[in-house]
């Protein structure tokens, strides 16, 4: 009787000490559910994009003029801000969301059976990233909107999303090694378009800094380049990326590659269509704040497009050993052994 105190103690203190190993060694979630994990934190990541982009197009970037803070003496907005301080109030909360799903996947990431170190290592990640954008946001605040850090703050965001995707990816794939489905040639020509298209994003941040949204309705600097040539070279570079696209479906239909290749392609190519309309829209009918924050939310889908065409040229069955050990389990029985045991 006297050893049961100390064994609930002990649980209680290992929960304390390691609260993923305690969840892990008590819950195992079915396969479907840390892939739903993992979407939902991508999706998040492409809301908050889609957010922040509402920020900016409706001229509340400084809707909260200050941070952590939403002004000197609010933690959050108040009535006389308006409009625009619940806009920017409102991004921030969303952050939390996002924190939420990260905080799940990992969970789910972490108490799945057999242990995957790299899954969960993915959704740490993740958690990095978001930390490190959300000081980056504020700092984007205390300097007013300075199109260079807004800049930055977008391609963190599309940091996320990168790693966002991969684990949703493996988390649908096993641990064993990669086996390749495409040749050599293949796989360089897709690169080439992964790197076009980093390089068309980028461009994209340098349009959005140039040109007329400056993400307050008072005067903010813009990017010191002509808007309408770089507008140009992003259109160049966009029809590259169709062009890489097209190329890659013949090449694939030409060496009989497996389905999964082939369709992740095609859908590229159809977003990459439907993003290459509204950009033309949009540039013709002097930048609406609805398109441009649809071809905010297209340039997400594109990105996702593209590093899923790269990650379905190869395939990762499942280890051959389904009795992998999970150390998180067993780390959390051997502390709690160790803290019950009266010696």
């Amino acid at each position: 009787m006297v050893g049961v105190p100390n064994v609930t103690r002990a649980r209680a203190a290992a929960a304390v000490r390691n609260p993923l190993a305690f969840i892990a060694a008590r819950w195992t979630p079915a396969p479907r559910t840390v892939q739903r994990a993992a979407l939902a934190a991508l999706v998040m990541s492409v809301l908050i994009v889609v957010t922040g982009g509402a920020v900016r197009l409706t001229g509340s970037g400084l809707g909260c003029p200050t941070w952590p803070k939403c002004t000197s003496d609010s933690l959050t907005a108040t009535r006389e801000m308006g409009l625009h301080g619940a806009i920017e109030f409102g991004n921030r909360l969303l952050t939390y969301v996002l924190c939420a799903a990260v905080g799940w996947a990992i969970i789910a990431a972490r108490s799945r059976k057999p242990y995957r170190r790299g899954l969960t290592r993915l959704g740490w990640a993740q958690f990095w990233v978001v930390m490190s954008n959300a000081v980056l946001g504020g700092i984007v605040v205390l300097v007013g909107l300075n199109p260079y850090t807004v800049a930055a703050h977008f391609m963190a965001t599309t940091a996320l999303i990168t790693v966002a995707a991969v684990m949703w990816q493996r988390s649908r794939e096993g641990d064993a090694p990669p086996r390749q489905l495409v040749g050599t040639a293949v796989r360089q020509l897709v690169w080439c378009m992964v790197a076009v298209t980093a390089l068309l994003i980028v461009v994209g941040t340098v349009v959005t800094g140039a040109g007329p949204h400056a993400g307050d309705s008072s005067d903010v600097p813009r990017m010191p380049v002509d808007w309408e040539t770089v507008s140009k070279l992003h259109a160049v570079l966009a029809w590259i990326v169709v062009t890489l696209t097209f190329a890659l479906w013949f090449v694939l239909k030409a060496v009989a590659a497996p389905k999964a290749p082939l369709d992740r392609t095609r859908d590229l190519f159809l977003i990459l269509l439907a993003q290459g309309v509204i950009g033309y829209v949009q540039y013709f009918t002097d930048l609406p704040e609805v398109l441009v924050g649809l071809h905010m939310f297209g340039s997400c889908l594109v990105w996702i497009g593209v590093l899923r065409v790269l990650l379905s040229l190869r395939e990762r069955p499942e280890l051959e050993s389904a009795d992998v050990p999970a150390p998180a389990a067993q780390e959390y029985a051997a502390t709690s052994a160790s803290m019950a045991d009266p010696r």
